[in-house]
């Protein structure tokens, strides 16, 4: 009688631990599923999805810091497109050069002053020439501020006779500014300056 009794308290004893291991094991597991559940939300959350090609993609946060050379390379790229790309119809310059200056300091206005009064844009009217401009490289000093930069360009302009094209080196230099929709960057060139503009090819066709 008494080892039955004896066997039951021992087996209660053995239900009761074993009871309290699983009662542990599930709060574990729950606390565990419950911390990774908020961080997931938490993320997808923090995650920002944006429609190119109609295809959404996810967008990847990064500090000033670490894009400071891809933001200004093509900050410098825009500028030189915008200030350089130009047709024979007085509208489109001044649209484009309108949103060159804001990407640039009173350099810049200085030099379309300068290109204005000599009959620059004048002469690409009257004789229907268009021009581009294709950035082909931009070497950067990211070490020291203000940003130093030199930019080399093939400028081509295309005449109804002929196709010129020209090597076109500048150089400036680049500080921050607040960005904006003109100046989504938010970079400002400065001591823009022009180096060297020289044709190198000129096609007939």
């Amino acid at each position: 009688m008494f080892q039955q009794l004896k066997n039951i308290d021992t087996a209660f004893r053995h239900i009761k631990a074993f009871s309290i291991v699983m009662i542990l094991t599930c709060m574990l597991i729950s606390g565990f599923s419950l911390v990774k559940s908020y961080q997931a939300v938490e993320a997808a959350q923090n995650r920002i999805y944006i429609l190119a090609n109609g295809q959404a993609m996810e967008a990847v946060a990064a500090g000033r810091k670490d894009n400071i050379r891809v933001e200004a390379k093509d900050h410098i790229k825009t500028f030189h497109q915008y200030f350089f790309t130009l047709d024979p119809d007085d509208k489109v310059i001044q649209t484009n050069i309108s949103k060159a200056l804001y990407l640039a300091d009173g350099s810049a206005k200085a030099q379309y002053d300068n290109l204005k009064e000599s009959g620059y844009y004048s002469n690409l009217i009257s004789a229907n020439i268009s021009q581009e401009v294709r950035v082909d490289s931009v070497d950067l000093n990211v070490n020291a501020y203000p940003y130093f930069f030199r930019c080399y360009s093939t400028q081509k302009l295309i005449r109804s006779t002929s196709t010129a094209i020209r090597s076109l080196v500048t150089q400036g230099y680049l500080r921050n500014v607040s960005r904006s929709d003109n100046n989504p960057h938010g970079f400002l060139i400065e001591r823009w300056e022009t180096i060297s503009n020289r044709d190198t090819t000129i096609n007939h066709p």
